[in-house]
């Protein structure tokens, strides 16, 4: 326990996430609320462990409270704009010209200094900005995802409903809103390759102003376990068969009819093959609703009736036993920045399938750390699924290995510790280094 003294005089850091539902307790798979509150939510723990007290901004509305303790030395601090309904990350930036001004004067209220501001997508990163300018501290921006490279993957993906893409995402703004954060902030933080090079080559970002430091997961909670606990897990879950996860929103870039069709291929050679989706969150919307449909559709139309099984949300504290019990997980996104349940499986001793259209791929070593494919070539996908429960040998190093590649470069503390050498321009840790992201062919660890 930290005595109020201590409290005062520790160094404060400012993260804003403006979109969605950010608590202390956040109700993941809710509209707009999945990895990023989780990334932002872990990051501020490890942040104030590391020696400062932290506050995440974020917007009020709703019946929302205006403070959220997550700790000590963490809070949720949020800030009303645009009225008291939910508003979709996509639009919130029309509104956050009144929300940095009521910021401003909460922080001026409460007498608050904060040694740097981090920003996390691009509407906090407008928001993050403004803020950083009117208090002259340094803002450090984390894109999360770029508009440039969404947009691109939805034209390649979905050519047909092209002329509609700019009224649902509204890409031509959010891209001239990224480009002028990118080029007037600090630092700008990449959390893979494919945006690092983005970053520099089409938002035409100086080399020494991005830096890229990978998402993390919490090594405390997500880890292997020994087989015999495996075993009572997957009895009290009711697992029988090789059970393939997947997990998440319930968002068509996901790609988990995509996964339904591979599994369709893997299913007729590995006969009791179950794939189980817990995707969506406690309560559908007409969208996600209509995605479900669609999926459960398709499960009827392959005959997989008896082989997949839909669950729904799966809270926070359950989540590592259902990577445990699981025999493998498949990340099979249309595109994905990044894929922090691939890692959290990875680092349960879970063998995993990644998609090649996403920043994760280029960081592991084909048939050591986990395995990907083409989630698009129905084929691919089902036979790499299938590769490791037809091979021992090649099951073993991956749940061994995967295992071993999450704790050495995808922990939150040591994600925080490099956030923090940057901003005090000190030498970051050698996980920042492009040549930890190891090339497909390369089967080094």
């Amino acid at each position: 326990m930290l005595h109020s003294n201590d409290l005062n005089e520790m160094p404060r850091v400012a993260l804003i996430s403006t979109h969605g539902y950010v608590a202390a307790h956040p109700p993941l798979g809710a509209a707009d609320t999945g990895g990023q509150v989780v990334y932002v939510l872990e990051l501020a723990k490890k942040i104030a462990q590391l020696g400062h007290k932290v506050d995440i901004y974020t917007r009020r509305f709703e019946d929302q409270p205006e403070i959220d303790e997550v700790d000590e030395l963490v809070r949720v601090i949020r800030i009303p704009c645009g009225g008291k309904d939910f508003i979709p990350k996509e639009y919130l930036h029309r509104y956050l010209g009144e929300w940095c001004e009521k910021a401003l004067r909460y922080i001026k209220r409460e007498e608050l200094n904060y040694m740097f501001i981090n920003s996390h997508y691009w509407d906090a990163g407008v928001a993050g900005q403004r803020v950083s300018e009117a208090l002259n501290i340094p803002h450090i921006h984390t894109p999360h995802s770029v508009g440039l490279w969404k947009k691109r993957q939805m034209e390649t993906d979905y050519p047909e409903k092209a002329d509609k893409f700019e009224e649902e995402f509204n890409f031509k703004e959010r891209i001239q809103h990224e480009t002028i954060i990118y080029r007037t902030c600090q630092l700008v933080v990449a959390t893979t390759p494919i945006q690092l090079d983005m970053l520099m080559e089409d938002y035409e970002v100086p080399r020494n102003r991005v830096h890229m430091i990978p998402p993390g997961y919490d090594d405390n909670r997500f880890y292997p376990v020994s087989n015999a606990s495996r075993q009572m897990i997957r009895n009290q879950l009711g697992f029988e068969g090789k059970v393939v996860l997947a997990l998440g929103r319930l968002a068509t870039n996901k790609g988990y009819d995509l996964l339904i069709d591979g599994f369709s291929v893997m299913a007729k050679r590995v006969p009791d093959a179950r794939l189980h989706l817990a995707v969506g969150g406690e309560n559908m919307d007409e969208h996600e609703q209509k995605i479900y449909d669609e999926l459960t559709a398709k499960v009827k139309e392959l005959g997989l009736e008896d082989q997949v099984r839909f669950s729904g949300f799966i809270s926070d504290e359950e989540l590592p036993d259902y990577y445990r019990a699981a025999d493998m997980f498949v990340l099979s996104s249309r595109y994905e920045p990044f894929g922090m349940t691939a890692i959290e499986a990875m680092a349960s001793g879970t063998p995993t399938v990644v998609t090649v259209h996403g920043g994760l791929f280029r960081a592991i070593s084909y048939g050591r750390h986990a395995l990907f494919a083409d989630t698009f070539d129905k084929e691919d996908l089902g036979i790499t699924m299938m590769k490791p429960f037809k091979h021992a040998r090649l099951y073993g190093r991956l749940s061994r290995m995967g295992a071993h590649k999450a704790r050495s470069l995808f922990t939150w503390t040591g994600i925080a510790q490099q956030l923090i050498a940057l901003v005090e321009g000190r030498p970051v840790a050698q996980a920042l280094d492009e040549s930890d992201w190891a090339e497909p062919w390369n089967d080094g660890d």
